[in-house]
């Protein structure tokens, strides 16, 4: 692979403010999904969006690599988890300064070809003071190799069971995937073009965002603790196909809470994290 040492360090800042409606719109497109707290988990999600027009695009719908991100010679990109610390809340109206800056590039071999991994950091600031440091993992991947008719697909190991688990079950639908798309600016076309997400990147239908199920963890375990987790780490380990129903759920820790996206009925993990309180 080519040496993308050059990208270590670039950096962009973007300011945004929590907008009244912004909040609106997000409550309205979870609802039943978040706590109940000023600002919920995962708004910051939605603020300062790489922005370009029609013309940058990829095809996948995401701004073109080489723009904010390396051009990895490997076409098909995955939120592959992260890391976030909470210093303090953001609060409505807040105008938030976000930058971002790409931290690394590696590149491994896995079950499915070649894989590129960028770290991305964002650092939220509302007048100079931290509130959100954040670690974003993004996988790059190979196009997926032609399947032959018949062929079963790989049977993903069950869940253990949490006795006392506590949770939420979600069922998505395109709207919902739809809504959050035009929330977070992210055209990325496997969540809401179903021939490409199946003909082009070899996925059963829509896919369900990788940051949406990690914002229905960090809601279930601000839920639970009656504050938004101090840290939230979350890696995804299988995708989500939209319509597929789930359990997100919560176990206690010595730490704090393991939390998971646990899919019916085969109770394969979808995505799995922790919190501290």
């Amino acid at each position: 692979m080519t040496d993308y040492s050059d990208w270590i360090g670039r950096s962009t800042e973007r300011a945004d403010p929590v907008a009244p409606r912004l909040l609106a719109e997000y409550r309205a497109t979870l609802d039943g999904m978040l706590a109940p707290l000023e600002v919920p988990p995962g708004v910051e999600f939605c603020l300062a969006p790489d922005i370009c027009t029609p013309g940058l695009l990829g095809r996948d719908g995401h701004p073109r690599t080489g723009i904010f991100l390396p051009d990895l010679p490997l076409p098909r990109r995955m939120w592959a988890g992260g890391r976030i610390e909470r210093h303090a809340p953001l609060g409505e109206g807040d105008l938030v300064t976000r930058t971002s800056t790409i931290e690394d590039v590696t590149f491994k071999t896995g079950r499915s070809g070649r894989l590129g991994f960028v770290t991305v950091r964002h650092l939220y600031q509302v007048d100079g003071t931290k509130r959100i440091e954040e670690r974003q993992d993004i996988v790059y991947r190979e196009d997926p190799a032609p399947q032959r008719p018949g062929a079963p697909k790989p049977k993903l190991p069950e869940a253990e069971q949490w006795p006392d688990a506590e949770g939420w079950d979600i069922t998505t639908n395109p709207t919902l995937l739809f809504r959050y798309s035009a929330l977070t600016f992210n055209g990325h076309r496997i969540h809401y073009d179903a021939p490409y997400a199946q003909g082009v990147e070899g996925y059963d239908g829509l896919v369900v965002h990788g940051p949406m199920q990690a914002i229905w963890m960090q809601n279930l375990a601000a839920s639970i603790m009656g504050n938004a987790p101090s840290a939230f780490d979350y890696r995804g380990t299988a995708p989500l196909i939209c319509g597929q129903p789930v359990r997100v759920e919560a176990s206690q820790t010595a730490d704090g809470l393991a939390l998971r996206v646990r899919r019916l009925p085969d109770n394969a993990v979808t995505m799995q994290g922790s919190a501290a309180p």
